[in-house]
């Protein structure tokens, strides 16, 4: 009886001791599994989904001041950011030619209307028929379109801004031959105003589908690296800055094989109250598409895809890891917004460390002796 009951003593003892060394071997497992990671838990912040551009700030309003006939400039009466207001003589040519070719042409006029007076009285009394005052009628209306050319001509050598604003650069110097055309006149001045600015920024393909006008932004320039300015999308471009769709151009078509990157031009409002920003300017934009407050999120390190989507890696208090697909909203700089599939304070992994569990597991053999 004395042996029987120190066997079931010695057996309940191994049991005990086996237990133990499992539940040891278990717990030391899954923190080792546990260490072989890096976990964040699920949380809830405000977080807002941003697109960055670099873009050209430029005037909203400007004009390339040119002549409508060919002459040498005579003065100049402004200079480089000088202010001047629409309808003001800004530069004179040289109207010598044009004010002969003006007198020619009223003389012309006088001459003609006298020789049709002189045939209306004398095809009245039968002395001329009506063919001959209707040739002098034509010669009278054709001087009369001489004279109003002329004149037209004469006037334009006084150069009138066209625009209230700013000299922008240095005008072309009296002395100058100022070409008239269509294709490439000579641009006497430039005036621009200031007070309106926008920025015309390149926006890759892949975020053009999130920018909507009246959407906000910030932007930085190199001239004032301390200071934050703020703008608002006014438009929106429906072609890419090469119009790349465009197959009937040879000149398109090269474009498109040679580009890799299609990009859009979105137009943005400028705030500029103290006038610091100057044309040409290069601006460093940050528009701000989406915002979320008390969303939950994780960061974007942990969020992973397969074939049937996006998922994180759960890690459960036993140490294992769950794999469990998610619904995504916006997208931070550092963090995704999770809509469904995860639930606030869930820890999920983030990134492995560089030795993990499983090769320590083979080094250790197996579980302690009992």
């Amino acid at each position: 009886m004395k042996r029987r009951t120190m066997l079931g003593i010695g057996i309940l003892a191994a049991a005990l001791i086996a237990g133990g060394g499992y539940a040891y071997y278990t717990k030391s497992a899954a923190n080792e599994a546990a260490k072989g990671v890096s976990t964040v838990v699920a949380e809830r912040m405000n977080i807002k989904s941003t697109v960055e551009a670099t873009g050209t700030i430029r005037p909203v309003d400007s004009v390339e001041v040119s002549s409508k006939i060919t002459a040498r400039i005579s003065s100049v009466l402004v200079k480089e950011n000088d202010t001047v207001t629409a309808g003001q003589i800004v530069a004179t040519l040289d109207g010598k030619d044009y004010e002969a070719k003006r007198d020619q042409a009223q003389y012309s006029v006088t001459n003609t209307r006298a020789k049709y007076n002189r045939m209306s009285y004398l095809e009245s009394i039968g002395a001329k028929s009506k063919s001959d005052l209707e040739d002098a009628e034509y010669n009278y209306d054709t001087a009369q379109s001489t004279l109003e050319e002329a004149n037209s001509d004469a006037n334009e050598t006084i150069i009138t801004a066209p625009i209230s604003g700013v000299v922008v650069g240095e005008p072309k110097n009296a002395g100058t031959m100022a070409v008239q055309g269509s294709d490439n006149p000579t641009v006497i001045m430039r005036i621009a105003d200031l007070s309106k600015k926008q920025i015309k920024a390149k926006v890759d393909e892949t975020d053009i589908g999130s920018i909507r006008v009246g959407q906000t932004a910030t932007f930085t320039v190199d001239a004032h690296t301390d200071q934050t300015f703020t703008a608002r999308v006014s438009k929106i471009s429906q072609t890419d800055v090469t119009n790349s769709w465009d197959t009937s151009s040879s000149s398109s078509s090269s474009s498109t094989s040679s580009a890799s990157v299609i990009y859009y031009y979105v137009t943005l409002d400028v705030e500029d109250p103290n006038n610091l920003l100057l044309p040409a300017m290069t601006a460093r934009v940050v528009i701000n598409t989406a915002d979320r407050n008390d969303a939950l999120v994780v960061p974007l390190s942990a969020l992973k895809t397969d074939s049937d989507g996006s998922y994180v890696l759960v890690l459960k208090d036993d140490g294992t890891q769950e794999q469990r697909h998610v619904e995504t909203g916006i997208y931070s700089d550092e963090y995704v917004e999770i809509l469904s599939g995860l639930s606030e304070g869930e820890r999920v992994v983030n990134t492995y460390k560089a030795e993990s569990s499983s090769s320590k597991s083979n080094h250790d053999g197996g579980p302690p002796p009992f």
